[in-house]
């Protein structure tokens, strides 16, 4: 028996090992039955017993009858496996569905099935199938849950058959196996008015002219269809046809979220730690302004950014519209296995920024810049103060480890040079409710040379 499938979620199993393999399963008893049998057999030729060598005879020819019809039945089973749904929230459950079915023209015995699970996942499931006809088919299922994001492998699938009298078991495993990932918790936020940025496509939002072809880049020929409230009388008058003004459409927005992961700046660790707290945020900041219609980017202290330079909404910016689903998913999958980072500073976080910040070099940025800061010292501070020259918003959540220790907070100094920076800056104080700090920053008083949008 082999095992097939190296990819996708099936695969198929087939009895077609060597006589070596097929004899090494027999199990303890089947072993018994040939010791057993071996020793009635030579004690019948010793003691010239016949009806005791016959005995012996059925003993040994029993386990050996097992394993021949084992190795030439030639069991072919086929399985796959569906996960249902493959990404879930941490905490969530997923619901595992294995099928099987007997594509041999014989039926196969007892089937036993163990799904390997890693450990956070739960305990191995296990199930046993009597007995599968020619062609028939067996579902079973089991669910799996974590409370800890990341991405853990499902299979692959093991298959143990057995004879109908327990002498022979042979182990086969099938070669593919799942994905499932964990995403942190996400939370709904309130629409709220953040400094400095126009929604993405709400009242308030700042308009460009289409640049969707040559067509609009003049004033056009007149379609039906069009509004007659467009019509651009003084090229009409020119060209002699009705012409029609080039039309508005709403610019998307920018946001970019920057997550802090450096190891010194949490403390503590586990599901209700300050860096999963401040993962969880992230999340559910990027899927809100998402869904508001903002192209969007996620950005660590090591630079990394999420999507890269190639993102589809130019600088490395994640899509709105039609295409956030596809943007939530990779930051998402993002978010599921970021871990702590070795680094000590913001430096590469702030030429992140910096290059194809938040906005255009030349209008000093139009974007909204949302932070969540660890530890910060006097040195990182400053850094921080100076990324928010390139943003028209920043909105900067802190998490000091002493806060989250149980010791004094020692926060409130960096939280007022970021503030004399520009930044709305908020303390995060153990086990907050995000959606209300969120609330709170969008309540927060707007500078002189701000404008409102909603976010």
């Amino acid at each position: 028996m082999s095992a097939g499938a190296p990819h996708g979620a099936g695969g198929q199993v087939r009895e077609a090992g060597g006589l070596r393999a097929s004899f090494a399963g027999l199990t303890t008893r089947g072993r018994s039955f040939l010791a057993a049998g071996t020793a009635a057999a030579v004690c019948a030729y010793v003691l010239g017993q016949g009806q005791l060598l016959r005995v012996g005879l059925l003993l040994v020819a029993l386990p050996l009858i097992c394993v021949l019809a084992l190795h030439r039945t030639r069991h072919r089973v086929t399985a796959s496996r569906r996960l249902t749904p493959p990404r879930v929230p941490a905490g969530g459950e997923a619901r595992v569905q294995l099928r099987l079915e007997n594509v041999s023209r014989v039926p196969t015995g007892l089937l036993m099935l163990q799904d390997r699970v890693p450990y956070v996942l739960g305990p191995r499931p296990r199930f046993v199938l009597d007995r599968v006809e020619s062609g028939g088919r067996r579902e079973v299922s089991y669910r799996v849950r974590s409370d800890l994001r990341g991405r853990y492998p499902l299979g692959p699938l093991q298959l143990r058959l057995t004879d109908p009298f327990g002498l022979v078991e042979l182990t086969r495993s099938f070669t593919a196996y799942d994905t499932l990932t964990v995403v942190p918790r996400t939370q709904p936020l309130p629409p709220v008015r953040m400094t400095g940025e126009a929604g993405g496509y709400g009242d308030g939002s700042r308009r460009s002219l289409a640049l969707a072809g040559d067509d609009d880049v003049i004033p056009r020929t007149y379609r039906r269809g069009d509004d007659l409230r467009r019509v651009h009388w003084r090229s009409t008058a020119r060209y002699g046809e009705l012409m029609v003004r080039r039309e508005e459409q709403p610019q998307r927005s920018r946001a970019t979220v920057l997550l802090d992961t450096r190891d010194t700046a949490y403390a503590g660790a586990g599901p209700d730690s300050a860096f999963e707290w401040a993962v969880s945020a992230a999340a559910s900041t990027l899927l809100h302004v998402l869904e508001q219609g903002f192209a969007v980017r996620l950005i660590t202290d090591t630079g990394d950014r999420v999507p890269g330079e190639g993102g589809g909404g130019g600088g490395g910016f994640s899509s709105g519209g039609p295409e956030s689903a596809e943007a939530a998913g990779l930051l998402m999958d993002t978010l599921a296995v970021v871990g702590h980072s070795d680094g000590s500073g913001l430096g590469r976080a702030y030429d992140a920024v910096r290059t194809g910040g938040a906005g255009p070099a030349s209008s000093g940025g139009d974007g909204l810049l949302i932070a969540f800061f660890g530890d910060l010292d006097g040195e990182q501070t400053e850094m921080a103060a100076r990324m928010r020259q390139r943003s028209a918003g920043a909105v900067a959540f802190v998490l000091d480890s002493a806060a989250w220790t149980g010791a004094p907070s020692r926060a409130e100094e960096r939280l007022r040079r970021l503030r004399d920076a520009g930044w709305t800056a908020l303390a995060v104080p153990p086990g907050a409710a995000f959606a209300e700090l969120w609330r709170q920053a969008g309540n927060a008083p707007l500078g002189p040379e701000n404008s409102g949008g909603r976010a």
